[in-house]
């Protein structure tokens, strides 16, 4: 198991608009300019390393350049000594005012590929508004993340001990369906459940957790739409937007299990 670190000469190749040197013609003059790849090197300096990045796509070709996107990162541990998951450190920003500049924390499970994306219940979104020696968020948010990387670590382990009955499962599917599907869009709740490899017919709530995250996300849920009669079949969430909502939404209902179930359970990490 190897997970390599992205090279600045790759970065800027996979993802030019990292490197963008100025805002969106659109932006006011209040807007806080801040490079994205100047944020990149201070995080490396705190020993964590860029291993995936994500674009989104634009409609303006105007935009191109300026979209979202997201920077995941390791730390210089993980990558020495991969182990089935590994805690996540992620940026998000745009050059065009559609996401602000912030840090949250993630999970990666290496056996299905699954980048998690925390709940703020559990570690709240840092908003990134100024580098340098003062009042430096960023080295505020990676300090942060680096303090409660054990602990996020034994949360998973938690998580993994809980054990679910099929009809507290199926209430999880359950509750997870609007963060993806409106609400004329009619699908069996029970098919967010079906594991997609065999290592994951378990029953314990990070597991679940997982399965669910994964037909939410990678689409091939088949459904009605109850306005037009016709069937249909979900697509992979491409939008960097949705994908971190239903991340989210999805493990603040984990949470809530993992309280319900086990009293002393600590949500915030």
């Amino acid at each position: 198991m190897s997970v390599n670190q992205i090279s600045t000469k790759e970065l800027e190749i996979l993802a030019p608009t990292l490197f963008t040197e100025e805002p969106h013609s659109d932006v006011s003059d209040k807007y806080h300019f801040i490079k994205t790849i100047d944020v990149i090197e201070e995080i490396k300096a705190h020993n964590w390393y860029p291993v995936s990045v994500k674009v989104s796509n634009v409609r303006d070709i105007e935009k191109n350049g300026f979209q979202q996107h997201c920077v995941r990162f390791r730390h210089f541990e993980d990558l020495l000594n991969p182990k089935d998951n590994a805690v996540e450190l992620l940026l998000f920003n745009s050059h065009d005012r559609t996401k602000a500049f912030s840090i949250s924390a993630g999970i990666f499970r290496f056996i299905c590929a699954n980048g998690l994306v925390l709940a703020d219940s559990v570690f709240e979104t840092y908003k990134i508004k100024h580098l340098g020696e003062r009042d430096n968020d960023v080295a505020n948010a990676v300090n942060q993340i680096t303090a409660i990387k054990d602990k996020l670590m034994n949360k998973i382990n938690t998580l993994s001990n809980i054990k679910l009955s099929q009809l507290e499962k199926e209430s999880f599917a359950k509750l997870s369906v609007p963060l993806r599907f409106e609400e004329h869009l009619e699908i069996n709740h029970t098919d967010l459940l079906t594991p997609l490899r065999d290592e994951d017919y378990k029953d314990d709530l990070y597991t679940t957790l997982n399965v669910i995250q994964e037909n939410l996300i990678r689409g091939n849920v088949g459904g009605i739409n109850k306005e037009t009669g016709r069937r249909f079949t979900s697509k992979e969430i491409k939008s960097i937007t949705t994908d971190t909502l239903v991340n989210k939404g999805i493990w603040d209902i984990a949470e809530k299990i993992a309280f319900i179930k086990e009293p002393n359970y600590k949500i915030a990490a």
